[in-house]
């Protein structure tokens, strides 16, 4: 008797087990790489029909205009998104690993629900522990260099259908490889290897131009190959919510759409300008939120998705956490303490550091540029490109865009942008007397993120007018990251 009942509680513990993971949330995290929030046609893009999928998508769950990746490149904005943590505490100060100590997203979700965990494109950007086994990965070279919408589909739906075969819930996280550099540029053998062509391909006379670049013809010719391959990463996003769509699980996943940071061009991705952190941003529940909202109040961080989706999975939350929950956002609520957001970029995948940081608040950027001493001159990718040769080409017979080019490459230790008047940064307002009290807020809010986030970069910005002091200091930082690209380089031969 006692055997048949062990029996029957065994039964009834398995299907008690299977109810609570019907009942537990998918998740689908799907990234861009390097695209700009004005890119979407739903952001007000006037690009003709450039992303049908990600508008029907805003429509279907909740769209922020006010949401920020926390570092504008991209393996430490994944790490943000996946550990929680800005980079000081993660240890993804540029192309590098957490820290062992820290807890990740996908971590807490396969030990706190069991959950099956996947990764699409981007593997190496997206795992923030050297050591971590994903359930199901596919990389760049699986997915016809990640340009492929078809063997995006086809490897979500395997994904899906293995996580369905063990009766556990999914975190996806699907990352696009487009609209990053090489832009889409059609050749006669182009889908040779895998790759496809956009459903749509632009010419340089259907594009739109960004505020904070110069409109060219080579300008345009480069953004017709971005805007290209904006429409091939929305062909990709439209092939996964279609297996959602198959498999019956639209419902009950949550799926989340950003980018991981702004378009690789001049003035936008690596740096900490409004168009190098903020992010399209949208989250989509039907059986959690409500659809159709726009939500045009809350500045959000994306150092604040781990735990949002951590509670809404109901999973205890680990501790030191430097990110806060915006589910009560997502439930239509309103949330104190949602007027700045603070963003970071220490250095890119070479390990050249400029350590730079900023607070904002919908209007008022302010900006601190330690490494912007000595004469020292600012280069990373996003000055690579054709763009910025026209634009300099150009800027021999114009003297107001001379001046803007030589400072995007030896700027001012601190700047400060006024938005509402001046929404691409264009304008730099520092020590202006008619600003003389907001600086001073933006100040006392930039020292106060410094300290709850315990960011080493406070002591520098208290000696922001020692200029010898920050020489000192910002070659110790980069002697650091010289270090650390040593020792990276020793791991990964051992």
């Amino acid at each position: 008797m006692k055997r048949r009942y062990r029996i029957l509680i065994g039964i009834l513990l398995c299907i008690a087990a299977r109810v609570a993971q019907g009942q537990t949330p998918n998740i689908l995290l799907i990234t861009a790489d390097d695209m700009d929030y004005y890119s979407l046609g739903v952001n007000g893009s006037k690009v003709e029909d450039i992303t049908p999928n990600l508008d029907k998508l805003a429509g279907e769950g909740i769209r922020f205009t006010n949401a920020h990746v926390t570092v504008a490149v991209c393996q430490p904005s994944r790490g943000v998104i996946g550990t929680g943590r800005y980079p000081n505490n993660s240890g993804i100060l540029g192309f590098y690993s957490a820290y062992n100590s820290v807890p990740t997203l996908a971590e807490e979700l396969k030990k706190g629900k069991g959950y099956e965990v996947g990764v699409l494109g981007k593997v190496k950007h997206s795992t923030p522990k050297d050591d971590y086994i994903w359930d199901y990965d596919q990389d760049a070279k699986d997915l016809g260099s990640g340009r492929s919408p078809r063997l995006y589909k086809k490897h979500f739906q395997k994904f899906v259908q293995q996580a369905k075969g063990k009766d556990a819930p999914f975190f996806m996280m699907a990352n696009t490889h487009d609209p990053h550099r090489p832009f889409f540029k059609d050749t006669p053998n182009y889908e040779r290897g895998g790759k496809q062509r956009p459903s749509r391909i632009y010419t340089p006379d259907e594009v739109e131009v960004p505020g904070f670049l110069e409109d060219l013809p080579g300008v345009r010719e480069e953004l017709a190959g971005y805007y290209s391959s904006v429409r091939r990463c929305d062909d990709v996003i439209g092939g996964l919510l279609k297996v959602l769509d198959e498999e019956g699980l639209a419902e009950n996943t949550i799926v989340v759409y950003l980018s991981d940071n702004g378009m690789a061009f001049p003035f936008a991705k690596s740096n900490v300008y409004v168009q190098s952190t903020r992010t399209p941003f949208i989250v989509k529940w039907p059986k959690g939120i409500k659809a159709g909202q726009v939500d045009e109040e809350h500045l959000i961080s994306m150092v604040d998705l781990m735990p949002t989706l951590l509670e809404a999975t109901k999973i205890k939350l680990p501790k030191k956490l430097d990110g806060r929950s915006f589910l009560p956002i997502l439930k239509g609520k309103k949330q104190q303490e949602r007027e700045f957001v603070y963003t970071h970029y220490n250095e890119n995948s070479g390990s050249k550091a400029f350590t730079m940081r900023a607070v904002q608040s919908k209007d008022i950027l302010y900006i601190f540029n330690p490494w912007a001493v000595g004469g020292r001159q600012y280069k990373t990718s996003s000055i690579n490109g054709s763009s910025f040769e026209a634009m300099t080409e150009a800027a021999q017979n114009d003297k107001e865009l001379r001046e803007r080019l030589d400072f995007c490459l030896f700027r001012t230790v601190t700047e400060m942008y006024d938005l509402s008047k001046d929404p691409h940064a264009l304008k730099n307002i520092i020590d202006d007397d008619e600003y003389a009290t907001t600086q001073e807020v933006m100040e006392q809010e930039m020292i106060r993120s410094m300290q709850v986030t315990k960011d080493p970069m406070l002591q520098l910005f208290l000696q922001r007018d020692n200029e010898q002091y920050l020489m000192k200091e910002t070659n110790k930082i980069q002697k650091d990251a010289n270090i650390r690209k040593k020792e990276r380089r020793v791991q990964k031969a051992k």
